[in-house]
């Protein structure tokens, strides 16, 4: 039986403004495996709002949402 090995990667997109910083992760999100986590950590207002809405209509779920300091560290399961 092989058991599920859960990896998380973090993407600093600080300063990348939306939507390119949700097309950013979204190029990470597709490289991970099913089940992975990437935390991206950003400063934009907008992406705070919108990231976590596109990750939700792409499939993906979103773990957390940590403020941060400067920013938000959002946790976005594959």
């Amino acid at each position: 039986m092989r058991t599920m090995s859960r990896k998380t990667e973090r993407a600093d997109l600080f300063g990348v403004k939306c939507p390119l910083n949700w097309a950013k992760a979204k190029v990470r999100l597709e490289e991970l495996e099913r089940g992975d986590i990437l935390e991206v950590l950003i400063n934009d207002p907008k992406g705070r709002r919108d990231i976590p809405r596109a990750a939700e209509a792409e499939g993906y779920s979103i773990v957390q949402i940590d403020e941060v300091a400067g920013g938000w560290c959002i946790a976005i399961e594959k």
